[in-house]
């Protein structure tokens, strides 16, 4: 895997932050900060995209028959 050097521009408060993290031990350098906020933002996106996708399929799914009681039930059982 390549790497691409970049180059971002901070607030004072925003560098201060950075700086902050890094004191605190949990990351060694800004580029090793920058890196996991990129993975946690992909992590996040992928969980909404499947969100998404899960809502999409249930509204192309149309009106249940069900009753709610029947549906809440299902859920139940799903979820054990």
């Amino acid at each position: 895997m390549g790497t691409v050097r970049k180059t971002i521009t901070l607030t004072d408060k925003q560098d201060e932050w950075v700086k902050e993290q890094i004191a605190s031990g949990d990351y060694t350098n800004d580029s090793e900060y920058f890196g996991d906020l990129i993975r946690r933002d992909q992590e996040q996106d992928a969980k909404f995209q499947a969100l998404k996708a899960a809502i999409q399929e249930g509204l192309d799914s149309g009106v249940s028959d069900r009753t709610v009681a029947e549906i809440w039930a299902e859920a139940e059982r799903r979820r054990f």
